[in-house]
């Protein structure tokens, strides 16, 4: 058997009326008893009933004498009056507690609903939360909570809800888009692999070079989609949090990058200075090679390449600046969206990811990136990311570095 749920509204109305009756009970006893220990007519002690009774039987059989006692009769008319007292009292008492539950009962009653209505208004941020949360799908995350009111505890996590609904919103878009191109950029090798094959099977008259040459083509986009693939979980990997953290120098990394790099007849500049920041080695490698990578790709003929490395107010700032075509504000600020090709660069130039590998791998690191055309043709791109904590880390780098 399912016991019917009570909602947070009912329970908080309750809890109010449950803490209301106590408090109106203990002010209740609490004047009672105070009522109850009032003296009578300023006696020291109040007599209690037996006596009086007692006392009142002798004033009886006292008045009955020829000669009663003057004082004796004094003493009765006086505790006549602490009897009317008495009587007093109990009926005071009795119209005081009476009055007072009955008072408590109506109050409390009010106090109920006062508190099923502000409740209700308390909790409605969280209602409205609830909506969003049930409106919101994968499909649609445009619900928002939009509260408005003094700046509370529930104001804040309704805002704290909107956010979070809006970094979801921009995830899921940002998913959507990934894919749709991803398929876009694997069903071009696809679809010329197809072809390929099907052009010379189609042919009865085909001879074995025509085959070894289908074969080559074939392997050549096989070889295309594994490197597609394999760039894409690269950027896959790298906008997940890092597993690992250690000290790494921007400068020894650009150095051993450059030793392994075919820069062709580009002519490089560097400057490098000890640049330590906390994070892994291999993401940072591959940050420094894909960014000298489309600077030698995207230059032109014998151009130039400038490469820097600084520490800078707790900030450790990689540079790199590169001639090549003219490119527009425009392009220079979607440059780091993924599958973006530029001035008709063709996918045999690239698949558009590796400037979007770069983008997610200085914000794995808590870091930014930017990129601004030359006047003079081609990109500069600089990366500012955290230096690390520690100086001593640092300093080990640095050695290790000059050994």
């Amino acid at each position: 058997m399912i016991r019917p749920r009570m909602t947070v509204r009912a329970r908080m109305t309750l809890l109010y009326s449950v803490l209301f009756a106590a408090c109106g009970a203990i002010v209740i006893t609490v004047s009672y008893i105070l009522v109850a220990q009032l003296k009578v007519l300023g006696l020291g002690r109040t007599p209690s009933a037996s006596e009086l009774t007692n006392f009142l039987a002798r004033c009886s059989s006292e008045s009955s004498n020829t000669n009663p006692s003057s004082a004796l009769l004094s003493k009765c008319n006086s505790a006549l009056k602490v009897l009317g007292a008495l009587q007093q009292r109990h009926l005071t008492l009795s119209h005081l507690l009476t009055y007072s539950l009955v008072t408590l009962t109506v109050v409390l009653a009010l106090a109920a609903i006062l508190g099923w209505v502000i409740s209700g208004r308390s909790l409605r941020p969280i209602q409205l939360i609830t909506a969003a949360a049930r409106a919101a799908s994968e499909d649609n995350l445009s619900a928002r909570v939009a509260t408005s009111g003094p700046r509370d505890e529930l104001r804040e996590l309704a805002e704290t809800f909107d956010e979070m609904l809006g970094r979801l919103q921009a995830a899921f878009e940002a998913q959507q888009q990934f894919i749709a191109n991803a398929s876009h950029e694997l069903r071009t090798p696809l679809a010329f692999m197809r072809t390929t094959v099907d052009v010379v099977l189609d042919n009865v008259d085909s001879t074995i070079i025509e085959l070894r040459e289908m074969g080559g083509d074939v392997r050549l986009e096989v070889d295309h989609a594994e490197q597609l693939i394999g760039a894409l979980l690269t950027l896959a990997r790298t906008e997940r949090l890092l597993r690992t953290s250690e000290a790494v120098d921007l400068a020894t990394v650009t150095e051993d990058v450059l030793d392994n790099f075919d820069v062709g007849d580009r002519l490089v500049h560097v400057s490098l200075k000890p640049s330590v920041i906390s994070g892994d080695a291999l993401l940072a490698e591959r940050l420094i090679a894909n960014l000298i990578d489309n600077a030698v790709r995207y230059n032109v003929a014998a151009g130039d390449i400038w490469i820097s490395t600084d520490d800078a107010d707790g900030s450790i700032q990689f540079s790199i600046v590169n001639t090549g075509p003219l490119i527009s504000e425009d392009d220079a600020d979607r440059i780091f969206q993924p599958f973006l090709q530029l001035n008709g660069r063709t996918s045999q130039q690239g698949f558009g990811l590796g400037l979007a590998i770069v983008a997610s791998i200085v914000q794995t690191h808590g870091g930014k990136v930017a990129a601004r055309p030359r006047n003079d043709g081609g990109l500069s791109v600089t990366v500012s990311i955290p230096a690390a904590l520690t100086d001593s880390s640092a300093a080990g780098i640095v050695s290790r570095a000059q050994n």
